[in-house]
Formats: structure tokens, sequence, C-alpha cells
């Protein structure tokens, strides 16, 4: 195991979500790496940011030692912004991660008012790529949901690009009835 293997994480994790080459974004991750923020809810939030080596280890960290650090860093703010019953640690992956869920169910519910129930969807499929999203739904009649000359599905893809404000490439398979 190498040194800094949470920074060649972090690395690779630029890599899968931007589809960049290794050294692009490894210089990338060095050159522009914003600092973590970690959102704690208190009476209001408090956002915490951590030098980059803290931030390394937060990141390398498993959920149990990313709480247990994140308490530790509260220890001067929780005087400041007063601690209540029901305040949580929220970190910054975890409010991405709430807003890809919610931006997914709003994908797959302008999918399923968008389409007339003979077509059958039985799943869609949201995958994010760097710049787009790419939208695949399966349905068991696709010739009804592509419509004439695909005047449907371009129809589709024109909201839920609205919807986003990404570009989305829409593919549409059959799902066969076995």
């Amino acid at each position: 195991m190498t040194d800094d293997s949470a920074f060649k994480k972090q690395v690779r994790a630029r890599m899968a979500a931007t589809g960049e080459k290794y050294t692009e974004a490894r210089r990338m991750v060095i050159a522009g790496q914003p600092p973590v923020v970690v959102r704690v809810y208190l009476n209001s939030h408090v956002d915490l940011e951590l030098t980059a080596e803290a931030g390394r280890a937060y990141a390398a960290a498993d959920e149990q030692g990313r709480r247990e650090m994140a308490g530790r860093l509260l220890v001067d703010q929780i005087e400041v912004a007063g601690l209540t019953a029901g305040s949580e640690l929220v970190t910054n992956q975890e409010l991405r991660a709430e807003a890809e869920a919610a931006e997914d169910a709003a994908i797959r519910g302008a999918v399923q008012r968008g389409v007339d129930r003979a077509v059958g969807v039985s799943a869609v499929e949201i995958d994010r790529g760097a710049d787009q999203l790419r939208v695949g739904i399966r349905a068991t009649r696709p010739v009804l949901l592509a419509g004439r000359r695909g005047e449907e599905a371009d129809q589709i893809r024109g909201e839920l690009e609205e919807l986003t404000g990404r570009r989305v490439q829409l593919s549409i398979w059959e799902e066969r009835a076995d």
C-alpha cells in the first residue's frame, strides 16, 4: 500500500466522475482541490474547513472514523452554535447523494408522467457522466415509447434536459416478457 493511498483514491474518483485520464485528474486534484467541508446540523449548520492533510485523512476514514473526527473538530464550535437534541452530522458526500437521489426520483417521475401505460416501462436506469446524464428506459413496447421517427423520445429527452439542466443521452431497450 502506498503512503498516500487516500490521495490516489481521490484522483481515481475524479477520473470516474469526469472521464479524465489519470495525469489530468491528478493535476486537477492538486491544483483545484476545494477544501473538504463537513456540514453539521445544530440549531443552524456549521461548516468546518479542513486542511488538505485532514481532508485526506477524513476521506480515507470509514463512517465511524469520520463521525469521530467531526466530533473532535466540533468541540470548539459547540459552545458557539449550541448543541440541541436532534442534531446530526452530515457530510458533503451525503448531501450530494441526497441531491442525486432526489434528482433520480424527479427523472423517474417525469418519465412515468410522459409515458403511456401501454408502453409498459419496467425500469429507468440513470448514470451520471462527466457532462451528461445517461438515462436508459426498459419497456415491453419500446416502439410506442419512441414514437414515429423518435418524436416522443425526443420530447422526453427535452423534458429531462430542462428538468436537470444537463445534456441527456436517452436509450430505450425492449424488456422481453418471459
